[in-house]
């Protein structure tokens, strides 16, 4: 339930963090008083709106856009209300995109999202009205800040991560600060995972301070040096 804030001279960087499972939502913006991207708007009931509001109130933002950095529920929860509400598409590779509708596609059956969803009376989902379908080596703009999509299979067939003014790493699920997404859920793979993180990750600079799904801000290089799932031991295992 917590938020934070990180403001490095260049960017504006803010969080909240949903209620469930402890996803990283971020709202990122060139500076205040500009447009902003929101990041993986999670699982708050009955959505994470009114929290992303405040921040974007706070700093006087306009959103243009809701960037999913893959399809499973708790990064994707609260895309309808944020993205219809303020009129802006939600972002998403494409190999993800039908898990904004049917979630359990990449879910255990009966599994803790399955039994918060019954809890909390919601049994079904919808695309919001406009859905942008990434490739997943796409270099583009959104808010006045270049952004380099590069498609990391493995938590999912369509996991993204984004590279953000050559600053920042949004990394989703896929690296974590001494760890990484698992692999065992519907369209997971450890064998994706691993080509991911030596083609995708291992190759992006040292200083690249991370943002991940879930957990605290870390650096490339930090993970390059204690990451166990960064060694050569596990990178070249076989499953």
């Amino acid at each position: 339930m917590s938020e934070a804030g990180w403001h490095d001279g260049a960017m504006l960087i803010e969080s909240v963090v949903a209620d469930y499972f402890g996803t990283n939502c971020w709202v990122i913006a060139p500076t205040k008083n500009s447009e902003c991207f929101i990041v993986d708007p999670g699982i708050i009931v009955p959505s994470m709106a009114s929290r992303v509001q405040e921040i974007i109130g706070k700093f006087n933002l306009k959103p243009i856009a809701a960037i999913l950095t893959h399809g499973h529920l708790d990064h994707t929860f609260s895309v309808v209300p944020i993205a219809d509400g303020y009129g802006i598409p939600a972002m998403i590779h494409a190999r993800d995109r039908a898990l904004i509708a049917n979630p359990m596609k990449a879910l255990i059956p009966g599994g803790p999202a399955q039994q918060i969803m019954e809890q909390i009376g919601v049994t079904k989902f919808s695309e919001p009205r406009e859905v942008v379908e990434f490739q997943g080596s796409e270099s583009i703009t959104i808010a006045g800040l270049p952004v380099e999509v590069r498609h990391a299979p493995g938590h999912t067939a369509g996991s993204a991560v984004f590279i953000v003014n050559s600053e920042i790493l949004v990394s989703g699920d896929v690296l974590f600060e001494g760890s990484i997404g698992r692999t065992d859920l519907p369209t997971g793979s450890s064998r994706e995972m691993r080509k991911t993180l030596k083609e995708q990750i291992l190759t992006l600079p040292d200083e690249l301070i991370v943002l991940p799904g879930h957990g605290g801000q870390t650096t490339i290089g930090r993970e390059r040096k204690r990451n166990p799932y960064l060694t050569e031991a596990f990178l070249e295992s076989q499953d």
